[in-house]
């Protein structure tokens, strides 16, 4: 690594940071922000406590990549600009393709946890940290059309039962973005994911009601709100960085429109 400081930390630097791989001005860079910013702290805390297996899925995504590609990429550096003594060709690639591929990447690391991570209770415990691993840039080039969003839409409901389309889903201010069937112990999840101009990523998911009952409660889970209710068939999740109170404004919309 290179002796530049490190502002804003990204998520490679608190990586790196943990792996202690960090020059001792760098580290004392990570060190002042960490102080500064708690949201950071936490940021910190998820990465280094996560059971999700991120060597493994790096590892898979690095097979994939279009590594002659990477190759010429990396040879083709000039020498003005010489890669850091710390950033290891197989790094490289491991970076690269994360960048290429940050949708795969942050489903594939979903559907490789298989159990519950500590400290959370079930599905909504499991997706609030896949969720809290999204950040604006996971969601931006993301832009099918109407049509592309309810052909997404009519994949995902065929899997749980439940009619659902642009129309139902739509929410006034953040931009529908994609919808996806993920899988948590067996069990289908839809992902319907959203970028709010103001707050970042926000999800709705929504699976099978195991317990067969009615809910409806709020939380909080890694920083971020969750809405929660359920019928008779399906349990729902709405989860962001909203206020409280706009998320469950948000979370009524929903209520009113998709089918029970």
């Amino acid at each position: 690594m290179n002796d530049l400081p490190l502002n804003p930390v990204a998520d490679e630097d608190l990586v790196a940071y943990i792996d202690d791989e960090l020059s001792p001005q760098q580290r004392a860079s990570v060190d002042a922000a960490l102080q500064q910013q708690p949201q950071l702290a936490a940021r910190l805390e998820l990465l280094r406590g996560s059971e999700l297996p991120f060597r493994q899925a790096f590892d898979s995504l690095l097979v994939e990549a279009p590594q002659e590609r990477l190759h010429a990429m990396l040879d083709n550096l000039t020498p003005a600009k010489p890669a850091a003594p710390g950033l290891s060709r197989r790094r490289f690639f491991a970076v690269a393709a994360s960048c290429m591929l940050a949708g795969v990447l942050a489903d594939r690391l979903f559907l490789a946890s298989r159990t519950p991570p500590p400290n959370s209770r079930g599905w909504r415990g499991v997706v609030a940290e896949y969720m809290a691993l999204y950040t604006a840039q996971t969601l931006e080039n993301l832009n099918p059309d109407t049509d592309a969003q309810n052909h997404q839409l009519a994949f995902v409901g065929q899997h749980l039962g439940l009619p659902l389309d642009a129309e139902r889903v739509n929410l006034p201010q953040p931009q529908l973005k994609r919808a996806q069937i993920l899988e948590y112990d067996g069990v289908p999840i839809a992902q319907i994911t959203y970028l709010d101009p103001q707050f970042g990523p926000l999800a709705l998911c929504i699976t099978a009601n195991a317990q067969g009952t009615p809910t409806r409660g709020s939380e909080q889970r890694l920083g971020m709100n969750v809405e929660f209710w359920s019928t008779d068939r399906h349990a729902f999740m709405l989860i962001g960085h909203n206020p409280p109170d706009e998320l469950r404004s948000l979370s009524e919309r929903l209520q009113q429109r998709l089918p029970t």
